[in-house]
């Protein structure tokens, strides 16, 4: 069969997990009833490897996100901020530190949502940055090669966000952009953390292990983290989402970049 067939209908990947064996080995988590169907599938718009090599144009409006998910995070046309859904409302945090709320019309070029629903909690035996508390909580997970949804609330001692001003075309990668991105630091910070942990062989797909960004109680300040530090008897909130669901761009520049270079290096040092 041609492959252009396939760039001309767009490409959707589904994959389901079989997850249901994971609630009995997670001593620290709470049980709480599971949602099902739609509502436990992750919407992703367009791959991470294409964002970093300087896809950037939006691909779809921020109102056809919403119908798939009331959480999660992503960017914006032109990489103009980083995104944060929270139930159900788009924010848009943007280079100098402000927060709006955006309209549905705005485009994403990566973005992914699902419907929040929490199936498993734990809480933070003592205080940890970034590295310790992805490193402790990924080992602690009944199973590793599952996708989560992770939301935290509470008041965070130090946090370190960036957001990364819109860019120009031709776009430069993801790794050029970063030089430009805009950090704040707060202390003493009550907010909501949203985000995801996705297994390693997602890696090209998204970022693998914890990808989260952050939303000031106030709806004020917030972005994409690079640090925070997480005290002790925080409740860390988990979605189990074992559908998988990709949204690809049908033309543009993604239709032609080159997803074939592992990019992994790359992509750790912008986290950072």
């Amino acid at each position: 069969m041609d492959s252009k067939f396939f760039l001309g209908i767009g490409l959707a990947i589904v994959l389901v997990f079989a997850g249901a064996a994971v609630y009995s080995s997670f001593a620290k988590l709470s049980d709480t009833p599971r949602a099902t169907g739609d509502r436990d599938v992750l919407y992703q718009v367009s791959t991470i490897d294409a964002l970093m090599q300087g896809v950037y144009d939006g691909v779809q409006p921020v109102g056809e996100i919403r119908k798939h998910g009331d959480f999660g995070i992503g960017t914006f046309d032109a990489l103009d901020g980083e995104m944060i859904v929270l139930d159900g409302v788009v924010y848009q945090a943007t280079a100098d530190g402000r927060i709006h709320a955006v309209a549905d019309s705005m485009t994403t070029p990566f973005a992914t949502v699902t419907c929040f629903d929490r199936d498993l909690s734990a809480t933070t035996e003592r205080p940890m940055n970034f590295s310790v508390f992805s490193t402790t909580m990924a080992g602690q997970l009944p199973a590793e090669n599952m996708v989560y949804a992770v939301r935290m609330h509470g008041t965070f001692p130090f946090l370190k966000v960036r957001a990364i001003p819109a860019q120009h075309k031709p776009y430069p990668p993801l790794a050029e952009a970063a030089k430009n991105q805009s950090v704040s630091t707060y202390s003493q910070t009550t907010g909501t953390v949203v985000g995801f942990y996705t297994p390693i062989f997602f890696q090209g797909l998204n970022v693998a292990g914890y990808h989260l960004h952050f939303i000031r109680d106030d709806r004020k300040t917030g972005g994409h983290i690079l640090d925070l530090t997480v005290p002790a008897n925080t409740t860390v909130e988990y979605d189990i989402t074992p559908g998988f669901t990709m949204i690809l761009p049908t033309s543009g520049d993604f239709t032609g970049v080159d997803l074939s270079h592992d990019l992994s290096g790359d992509l750790a040092k912008i986290e950072q």
